[in-house]
């Protein structure tokens, strides 16, 4: 496989993405080698330089090493939402187990959050409520923790052209911002103190909080989100609202975004 470059580095280089692009998790330095058939001092060598330059990522709750944004933006007009999903997938596996609830990836498709990704407690906590945000479904962003976290972080005259028609404006529960000027209000703290929250606007009873991901340009791509009972004050919101900024600021990190 590497010799039949004409340039090893280059083709062994070249394998090491391939490989590691089929995988659907991390995969350890030695199991690199060994299914490749390369020395182990050269696997390092490689993964040390795809590392350096963004290409490769080294997740250290698996040991592991996985595509790093790089190599998705060289394919992002394809999959334009791969990348983001594998690279948050283990950060979010790490919070819903902290936290026991479920975690969210959303995006913006227009003045709507779409949930990619969900990410169950390994033991559900009894009691907890089912929720709307499964994956795939679109909800109106002004009302989810999600939409509201990235719209928080976008300009104003970005949010202005999202909501142009006053019937944007829904209430699911009579709660909500009523119009532009009213989301640009509650928007402003948000965007100062780094996540969003919304009590009882998607669904009654419930609350939830967000945090943006940003990528390598620090453009606010996506959010990572959690509800819980809003009514039953069993757990204090702060530890919640630390691991999440925590998680969204990880996940970006891995997309090449701030702290990078």
């Amino acid at each position: 496989m590497a010799g039949s470059s004409a340039s090893p580095a280059v083709g062994r280089t070249l394998d090491i993405l391939t490989h590691l692009a089929r995988q659907p998790g991390a995969v350890g330095a030695a199991a690199i080698a060994r299914d490749l058939e390369l020395p182990r001092s050269t696997t390092y060598h490689l993964l040390t330089v795809l590392e350096e330059r963004g290409f490769v990522l080294r997740l250290p709750e698996s040991r592991g090493w996985a595509l790093g944004a790089s190599a998705y933006g060289l394919t992002s007009a394809y999959t334009p939402h791969e990348g983001l999903e594998r690279l948050a997938r283990a950060v979010m596996r790490s919070l819903a187990a902290e936290l026991g609830v479920a975690v969210h990836l959303g995006i913006l498709r227009g003045p709507l959050t779409m949930y990619l990704l969900k990410e169950a407690p390994p033991v559900p906590v009894e009691g907890e409520p089912s929720l709307v945000t499964a994956v795939g479904v679109l909800l109106p962003a002004h009302l989810t923790a999600s939409g509201r976290a990235i719209l928080a972080q976008l300009p104003e005259a970005t949010v202005r052209a999202l909501y142009t028609r006053p019937g944007d404006f829904v209430s699911r529960t009579g709660r909500g911002p009523r119009g532009l000027g009213d989301l640009l209000g509650e928007l402003a703290p948000e965007r100062e103190r780094g996540w969003s929250e919304e009590v009882e606007l998607v669904t009654p009873g419930l609350r939830s909080v967000g945090a943006a991901v940003f990528d390598l340009h620090r453009q606010p791509v996506a959010a990572l989100s959690c509800t819980w009972r809003a009514r039953v004050p069993v757990r204090d919101q702060g530890p919640i609202v630390a691991s999440l900024v925590a998680g969204a600021a990880e996940v970006s990190r891995r997309l090449g975004g701030p702290g990078a």
